[in-house]
């Protein structure tokens, strides 16, 4: 399951953000994300995360979500 969520992640951000890339690891609900796109460029650290963050609000969303936590995200241009 673990892999399936990860794969979901790292697809609704490239959907998102095209041409990024993400790496994601974790497990169980809690994951770390580590994106690299131009899109973060000129933005604000609180901006790129937001943007990671409404990529993936459909992961986090509902009782059964399969994304209780980002423990760490970390963006780059």
């Amino acid at each position: 399951m673990s892999q399936q969520v990860i794969d979901a992640i790292v697809a609704a951000i490239n959907d998102k953000l095209p041409g990024a890339q993400a790496e994601v690891n974790g497990g169980q609900g809690h994951y770390t994300i580590a994106v690299t796109s131009d899109a973060f460029a000129g933005k604000s650290m609180v901006q790129s995360h937001q943007l990671v963050y409404q990529a993936i609000a459909h992961l986090m969303k509902g009782e059964g979500a399969p994304v209780h936590a980002i423990d760490r995200l970390v963006t780059t241009h």
